[in-house]
């Protein structure tokens, strides 16, 4: 009978172990997900408000005060989401990948906003642009 205890008690604790991979799987699953959907939700905001700035045109007549607008008009239902500086980010955000489908659903907005600020101090100095080969060099902490 004690055999038998200590058997159920080793067939409990893998299968305590197993259910626990299952949660643990599923959660940084839903995670990637949740982290992609944001990636597209930013892009296509920052898509809207080029195309409503720009109009066919070279350059943007109101940038500014459509930015502002909408972030007073968005700002009390969704917060600092949406505030000036956030809607600037989209919008650059935009502009620096304006194909959808080059996104890359592994990496998190942080990730990209990383991206975008190492490649803007690139601007500045190339070389460090050319040294990073992969994503991964560029994620890198400096």
């Amino acid at each position: 009978m004690e055999d038998n205890r200590s058997i159920a008690s080793s067939n409990i604790k893998e299968l305590v172990d197993e259910i626990r991979a299952i949660i643990d799987q599923a959660r940084h699953h839903a995670a990637r997900s949740i982290d992609h959907t944001r990636v597209l939700m930013y892009w296509n905001i920052g898509k809207r408000i080029f195309e409503r700035e720009q109009q066919g045109k070279e350059r943007a007549d109101y940038g500014s005060y459509l930015l502002d607008t909408l972030s007073r008009d968005l700002t009390p239902v969704y917060g600092s989401g949406v505030s000036v500086r956030q809607l600037e980010m989209c919008r650059k955000f935009y502009r620096t990948y304006p194909i959808a489908n080059t996104l890359c659903s592994q990496l998190s907005w942080s990730q990209y906003r990383i991206c975008r600020h190492r490649v803007e101090n690139a601007q500045a100095d190339p070389s460090g642009l050319r040294t990073a080969a992969t994503l991964r060099q560029l994620l890198r902490p400096v």
